[in-house]
Formats: structure tokens, C-alpha cells, sequence
């Protein structure tokens, strides 16, 4: 079933009070204002110079026939669609994680011109996967991702809720689907998961990772990760029964296995 987030005049603001979307409060008065953002107030944003814009999706911007991905490729132009907040949440994750979106853009461009534009090979699969719904998790016990391993939710979650509350275990929501799907209050989230073990940025190693082509190669790469059972993170995560009870907890499909992460020896 299709997704559909609140209007802007029914949407409840206290969601932005909680993650993820706190997460993004830089941007919070261009969610919970009355009126939309144009694309005008949006480009006001980047930093200078960034090479990058966004640009409302009309037909006059269709009118240069160029593939999404290859407008942003060769003009800058992020086409935008008014009075959206798939495409609102896009742009503020190209404002925040410019080096990710550029890196996720070259990869595309790079798959499509060997498959073109109709067809869809599996890294670009694997590319739409995580800019749609990724995630961007740290950890530094590898305990902890035994029990991702074995989709030991109560273990990761509830067992190790200290490294997430301390942020010794971290996420960071780079999806923007899953940002908007986050307009509904207590909505169960699962993003698709890059991993990093260990200290640094994560997120700037992963955009290298992504850059070379090391990551994103399959979409069975990515990690399921019920989001919502990070402590804090859904109103039911004070109650254990919440990780073995709620559906968004699924088991591991038999014969499923992930790869390492990055930062793994």
C-alpha cells in the first residue's frame, strides 16, 4: 500500500519533537510553517558555491528531455516538485549530506550508462534502496552486531539500550522516504542499513565507499534495521515486550546473510 503522509494543515508538530525528525531540526521551520517553501527559499540554503540547485519540476524544466539523474549530473538542477514532502526532504538531505547525494548521482550516472535510461540494473537498485530509505549506523561493539546478525531485536535493542542512548551506537537517517514517513505519528519505521564499526565519520566513509563502488552493489547488501526500536525513538520502546511483539521485528529468512561492515578488518 502506498504511503500517504499528512497534509501540511493536519499534520500533528509534536513529531518533530522526536527522532528522527529532531534530528533535523535545522529545518523545522520549513515542516511545521503554514505555507510551503519555494525552491527559491530552499537554494538559499547552500553554502557557496555548491554547484548544485534546485530547480521546480514543471514542464519547462521536462522541456530539456534530460534523465533525472543526468540534469543533476551535468546542470546541478535537483527537480523539485512544489508543495511535496517526498521531494522537501530530499532537498534537505542533499543540503546536509551534499557528498552522499553527489556520490548516490555519479554511481547512477555510471549504471545508466551502461544499462540507459529505461532499464535498471541491480546496483542501481541497490543505489534507489538507500537513498529512499537508508541508514547509516555505528557501532563499536561487535556484540552488538552478532545480534543484527541474527535479527536478535530484543538483544540489540533492549539488552544494549545503553550504547544507543549513550550514542556509543548511533544512526543516522539519510532516507528521505523514511523521513516523511516519519510525518505519522507513531508509525513503525525499518531503513535499509550501511554499517561502519569503530570510531571517525561514518558518514563521510560511507560517501567514499559509495564514490568507489565498494558498497551498494546488490540491494541485499543493505541491513534491514526496524528503526523504531532504538531507544527513544517510538513512544512503546520503554516496554520490552514492545521488541517481540510489534510487527516491524521480523526473523531472519532463512538462508539470509549480510556482508561485513565497513571498517571490518
Amino acid at each position: 500500500m502506498r504511503h500517504v503522509a499528512p497534509t501540511r494543515d493536519a499534520l500533528d508538530r509534536r513529531v518533530l519533537a522526536s527522532p528522527p525528525l529532531s534530528h533535523w531540526s535545522r529545518f523545522a521551520g520549513f515542516i511545521e510553517g503554514e505555507a510551503w517553501p519555494d525552491v527559491e527559499s530552499l537554494n538559499d540554503l547552500w553554502p557557496e558555491p555548491s554547484g548544485f540547485r534546485f530547480a521546480r519540476q514543471d514542464a519547462a524544466l521536462f522541456a530539456d528531455g534530460l534523465h533525472y539523474e543526468e540534469r543533476i549530473a551535468s546542470l546541478g538542477a535537483i527537480a523539485t516538485r512544489q508543495d511535496n514532502w517526498h521531494d522537501l526532504f530530499n532537498a534537505f538531505v542533499w543540503l546536509r549530506h551534499t557528498a552522499l547525494k553527489r556520490a548516490l548521482n555519479a554511481r547512477q550516472m555510471a549504471e545508466i550508462g551502461v544499462m540507459g535510461p529505461r532499464e535498471r540494473s541491480r546496483p542501481q537498485c541497490a543505489l534507489t534502496h538507500f537513498d529512499e530509505a537508508g541508514l547509516i549506523v555505528t557501532l563499536r561493539d561487535p556484540a552488538m552486531l552478532d545480534a543484527w546478525d541474527a535479527h536478535d531485536w530484543h538483544r540489540l535493542f533492549w539488552t544494549y539500550r545503553e550504547a544507543w542512548s549513550s550514542g556509543e551506537a548511533r544512526v543516522d537517517v539519510f532516507g528521505h522516504a523514511l523521513l516523511e514517513h516519519a510525518l505519522t505519528p507513531g508509525k513503525l519505521l525499518v531503513g535499509k542499513a550501511l554499517v561502519v564499526m569503530g570510531e571517525g565519520d561514518a558518514i563521510a566513509r560511507c560517501a567514499e565507499a559509495i564514490a568507489a563502488g565498494d558498497v551498494l552493489r546488490d540491494p541485499q547488501e543493505l541491513r534491514p534495521l526496524p528503526v523504531s526500536g532504538v531507544p527513544g525513538w517510538h513512544p512503546e520502546t520503554e516496554d520490552e515486550a514492545f521488541y517481540t511483539s510489534a510487527p516491524c521485528f521480523q526473523p531472519l529468512r532463512p538462508g539470509r546473510v549480510y556482508p561485513p561492515p565497513l571498517g571490518s578488518p
